[in-house]
């Protein structure tokens, strides 16, 4: 009995441990296309953005 107990325990502990490999695995995979961006477009809209705002409202 206690070696079905201790076998029952090591397999619910191998559960989360694949499960912590795959979520590794999985990370790096969907990492793997992931490049450099810089904040070029953001920044760009931003300024536009503020500028928009700056100017006077019509009939204000």
């Amino acid at each position: 009995m206690g070696l079905e107990v201790g076998m029952a325990a090591l397999a619910w502990l191998l559960i989360p441990l694949v499960a912590a490999i795959g979520a590794g695995l999985w990370g790096s995979w969907a990492n793997r296309t992931r490049r450099v961006r810089n904040d070029g477009p953001e920044l760009i809209g931003y300024a536009r953005f503020r500028e928009a705002m700056e100017k006077p409202r019509p009939g204000a």
